[in-house]
């Protein structure tokens, strides 16, 4: 057999060839990556789902550089978990949490970074120095407070607190009514502390 007959003509240089291999690592190394399931970069707590609030519904900041996180402020959203976050992204609605929980399955998205200020607590300076959480449901309606939205949202305030160095107790775990200030009712006489703080300090 004519070994000539199946080679190439022209062979690519050396010079050619370490070229290739350096543009192949850069694209590897240097180049932002599109994987499939990749985190966005605005994940703080990786259990949850990014799904961003409008950014005229918080303050930019640098916490806890900026302000210190003394806080985890409960809510409830008197809302179904879909229509509170088309409100968070609604540009004219001024109102924004960091997370909120879903009653069925206690599935979290995200919707603002921990480090920027949420508009949630109806007192700026706990709204600098606090994360919002809100949970689906309604105050007057306990059957929306499942076992699941319990469970999730207590992992998560653990997480913030481990985070933080907040201690896992209800001086620094409030309630949005417990904010000077509000007037609101939220979580409501239906939500039960000392299950949730039990969870938090297990989680």
């Amino acid at each position: 057999m004519d070994r000539a007959k199946f080679l190439p003509t022209s062979l690519p240089s050396r010079r050619r060839l370490l070229q290739s291999a350096a543009l192949a690592t850069i694209s590897t190394t240097l180049l932002p990556t599109t994987r499939a399931g990749a985190e966005p970069q605005g994940i703080d707590y990786p259990p949850s789902e990014w799904s961003p609030a409008s950014p005229s519904n918080y303050t930019v900041a640098d916490r806890p550089t900026s302000h210190p996180v003394d806080f985890v402020v409960i809510h409830v959203t008197q809302a179904t978990y879909s229509d509170t976050l088309a409100i968070f992204q609604n540009p004219r609605k001024q109102v924004s949490a960091h997370y909120v929980v879903r009653s069925d399955d206690g599935h979290i998205a995200q919707m603002v970074r921990e480090r920027d200020i949420a508009w949630h607590a109806g007192n700026w300076d706990y709204n600098t120095r606090s994360i919002g959480i809100e949970h689906e449901g309604w105050v007057d309606q306990p059957a929306y407070f499942t076992h699941a939205l319990y469970e999730e949202s207590a992992r998560l305030t653990a997480a913030i607190c481990d985070k933080y160095a907040l201690p896992k107790d209800r001086s620094h775990i409030l309630a949005h009514y417990e904010v000077p200030g509000s007037d609101h009712t939220d979580p409501g006489p239906y939500w039960d502390w000392t299950r949730y703080i039990r969870l938090v300090n297990f989680a």
